[in-house]
């Protein structure tokens, strides 16, 4: 797909269903966000950039911390919604800017911290992003990255990658732990602290955040059970006695500094 039909698919997707990423639980409390703020130890005087910022959850939770939030993200409706919770907060502190994430309109070295959580697998270019994430850091600089990770396994990750597309539409590809290492290592990023954290799923709420339509979420409901080697041994999936299945994803955490390089 070329990177303009995504952006509008993603826009589409995102702005449709706002509001329920705002209410969240995984996106507003997950544990992902309370060990990305205390892995990058942010500092009163910092500037932080939250990239695709969503419903703001990430922007929000560092503002106390920090001098200043610039949130961004390419759906227009999220950043109204988030706007609209950093205000009930009474946040003065972040400001909200439309931006993709391959293209930051930002000067070089702005930033003591970039932040972003799970969004880049909806990125039309991950290494282009992670360039423009190099640039606008200073160096020395702190990169704080959260999301949802692929088995190792090559066949796995590509059907958890199809089954995510069915669930979502605008999904690209997760990548592995493995590979995020590699990306942010070629970028000369000196990789501080990772580690990956499991994500306790339900088909109900997992299906329903994206608004899938019934035929898809019967479509999820038996892909969920898929036999791929390695890929059981990820999702775990289980019966409930509600019907509602239970599984299980991952979500990576990496603290990396901008090298010199």
């Amino acid at each position: 797909m070329e990177n303009s039909g995504l952006k509008s698919l993603v826009q589409s997707q995102f702005g449709a269903n706002a509001e329920n990423y705002a209410t969240s639980r995984i996106h507003a409390e997950g544990d992902s966000l309370l060990r990305l703020v205390a892995l990058t130890r942010p500092q009163p005087g910092w500037q932080v950039l939250d990239v695709a910022t969503g419903a703001g959850h990430t922007a929000m939770a560092f503002a106390p911390h920090v001098a200043k939030v610039t949130a961004t993200d390419m759906t227009p409706r999220m950043l109204e919604v988030s706007a609209g919770l950093a205000q009930k907060r009474g946040l003065t502190n972040i400001t909200f800017r439309e931006a993709e994430a391959e293209n930051l309109p930002f000067a070089d070295a702005s930033f003591d911290l970039v932040t972003c959580r799970i969004a880049p697998h909806h990125f039309a270019d991950v290494p282009r992003f992670v360039q423009e994430v190099k640039r606008v850091l200073k160096p020395g600089g702190t990169f704080g990255l959260v999301d949802n990770i692929a088995p190792e396994s090559p066949k796995a990750a590509e059907q958890l990658n199809i089954i995510e597309t069915v669930r979502d539409p605008s999904h690209v590809r997760c990548w592995s732990a493995g590979e995020w290492l590699d990306l942010l290592r070629r970028n000369a990023f000196v990789v501080q602290h990772h580690e990956v954290l499991d994500k306790d799923m339900d088909l109900d709420g997992w299906a329903g955040r994206m608004s899938a339509s019934a035929e898809d979420r019967a479509k999820l409901k038996e892909m969920l059970w898929d036999d791929t080697p390695g890929l059981q041994d990820y999702l775990r999936t289980q019966d409930a006695k509600d019907g509602n299945l239970k599984f299980n994803l991952q979500e990576a955490v990496f603290i990396a500094a901008r090298g010199l390089g």
